[in-house]
């Protein structure tokens, strides 16, 4: 029988319990409601549950019917400060808070999936941890998780998650080997010079100019010291002065930004070529400038016989017209990779666009996107057939996988998504 037909079984729990979430978000380390609710519920579906992990963390133990490895499968629980512009029936009750980046439709998802692998328990060899990750939009969400231990007793052999995504359609999934999303680094910079009246500039050190050209010369660290095939970004999203009047030149200017990259070698090199040019640059204008550097998620790197895995099992209950391969992997960050440099995994995108609602299209974290429900009973059968596969084949079953995906990567390696 095909998990899917399960995972319908729960499709109109899942989406109820998508929109009380959706209607009750909670900023990051405040998920207090929402593991309350994940709590009851996987306590309910049969499951061992552990709370308060690494904060508001919710773990969910369920044991097959045959002694086997372990898979995590892993959902982030956090809202963001966004208020609500999307008009739906079931809005955002908290003000300035929303769920615009589908954490409520993943945390609805694995509920749903850990309710209808709990009904095949007793064919499973082996164990599914769920994890219920708090805080994925700020700092600290998975890397708390791993120093509580989330990762071991018992220990995990691989690790999956999804992602909606609003540039496929509901029904398909996108999958990536390799790179999938950045890593996501932040810096400051403080540029200091020597204040005065405008009307004397060269009785002043003018620190809005040094940062002028700060601002350009970074954009040459990417152009001119890093490969044009080494994908990075280095945006600065912040400028500001001390001064406030028209006719004062500040003494001090701050900057701030993000670094994003996908080969870790870049990301040590970055803020090295980074530091050098901003004193540099600040010393020749005769002002100073102190480079600070905040190291954040780490790249989301696929594991390919993960990604293999995740494949034979969507083409098994969405069919092969639904997996797309994606071209490129994403500027964007997610600390999913903070569990990759321990465990084997994959993260994929779940198609979320509705036909005929542009709301659907619009970016992740906008104050009035949408998503599809019609992609959880999708995203709990791709979950669900995935660690039925992972957890059942034998190692024949790897290498056939492997085997034939081989032999077809080269076609599908051409698949447009």
């Amino acid at each position: 029988m095909s998990f899917r037909i399960t995972a319908e079984k729960w499709k109109d729990e899942a989406i109820r319990l998508r929109r009380h979430i959706h209607q009750n978000p909670e900023l990051g380390h405040q998920e207090f409601e929402t593991a309350k609710l994940v709590a009851q519920f996987l306590t309910e579906a049969g499951l061992e549950v552990q709370t308060g992990v690494g904060g508001t963390g919710v773990v969910g133990l369920l044991k097959g019917g045959r002694v086997g490895r372990t898979i995590g499968i892993r959902a982030d629980m956090d809202a963001l400060p966004i208020e609500e512009k999307t008009g739906l029936p079931y809005a955002s009750t908290r003000e300035g808070v929303m769920h615009a980046c589908g954490h409520d439709v993943h945390t609805a998802i694995l509920l749903g999936t850990a309710a209808a692998l709990s009904e095949h328990r007793d064919e499973l060899r082996g164990t599914v941890k769920f994890i219920f990750q708090p805080a994925e939009e700020v700092r600290g969400g998975a890397t708390d998780l791993i120093e509580a231990g989330v990762l071991q007793s018992p220990e995990l052999d691989a690790i999956i998650a999804l992602h909606v995504w609003p540039d496929l359609p509901a029904g398909k999934i996108g999958l990536r080997k390799g790179a999938m999303l950045a890593a996501a680094d932040a810096f400051d910079i403080r540029v200091t010079g020597k204040g005065g009246h405008a009307a004397y500039p060269h009785r002043t050190i003018d620190p809005v100019i040094i940062a002028a050209q700060i601002i350009t010369a970074l954009q040459t660290v990417v152009s001119r010291n890093l490969s044009p095939l080494d994908s990075s970004v280095i945006s600065i999203t912040k400028l500001q002065s001390n001064s406030n009047a028209y006719n004062v030149i500040a003494g001090e200017v701050q900057l701030r930004g993000t670094i994003r990259t996908h080969n870790p070698e870049t990301r040590e090199a970055v803020p090295v070529y980074m530091k050098r040019l901003i004193e540099t640059i600040a010393e020749g204008f005769g002002g100073q400038a102190e480079f600070d550097y905040y190291r954040g998620g780490s790249p989301v790197i696929n594991d390919d016989h993960v990604v293999d895995v995740i494949e034979h099992a969507a083409e098994s209950v969405i069919g092969k017209d639904s997996v797309v391969y994606l071209k490129e992997p994403s500027m964007g960050a997610e600390d999913f990779g903070a569990y990759l440099e321990y465990v084997p995994g994959a993260i994929f995108r779940l198609g979320t666009v509705a036909e005929g609602d542009a709301r659907s299209q619009l970016p992740l974290h906008s104050d009035s996107i949408i998503f599809d429900e019609q992609a959880i009973v999708t995203g709990i059968s791709v979950l669900g057939e995935t660690a039925i596969h992972y957890l059942n084949q034998s190692s024949d079953d790897e290498s056939r996988i492997a085997l034939g995906v081989a032999a077809g990567k080269e076609e599908r390696g051409n698949a447009n998504g």
